[in-house]
């Protein structure tokens, strides 16, 4: 049965500087480490880390959500797509992330889960770090 991931990051930088970053493909690769295709109207495909993970961007509200439809290469034909939600909150030390990721397959939660701080929190975090030095 899928499952749901509940995750929040505290980046350091502004809410509205993360949420261009996310959707802009040059400063997603840059901060992930990895090409991506993304963009930021509803209807635009999103691809990364060599097509490992694929999706759709569903909804946008400038400065704030981000929906994306979500799946991985390597779930079974029968697992659903997944949906994914970011909002983008102001915080002391810059920007609170909070994710929402609905209908993670069973047998993959505890990857993506994992993924999200090893592939996105963490290498963002470094990146932000290296910036400002």
């Amino acid at each position: 049965m899928p499952k749901t991931i509940i995750q929040a990051a505290i980046l350091p930088a502004p809410p509205d500087r993360l949420f261009d970053m996310y959707l802009d493909p040059v400063a997603h690769g840059s901060f992930t480490g990895a090409p991506v295709v993304i963009g930021s109207q509803p209807g635009a495909p999103f691809k990364a880390y060599d097509d490992m993970i694929s999706g759709t961007i569903l909804q946008v509200v400038p400065k704030r959500l981000i929906v994306q439809s979500w799946r991985a290469a390597h779930w079974a034909d029968e697992d659903i797509d997944s949906t994914l939600i970011l909002t983008f909150w102001p915080d002391e030390e810059g920007c609170r992330i909070e994710l929402i990721h609905v209908n993670v397959a069973d047998d993959d939660f505890a990857g993506v889960s994992q993924g999200w701080q090893d592939y996105y929190w963490e290498p963002w975090r470094e990146y932000l770090e290296e910036l400002q030095k």
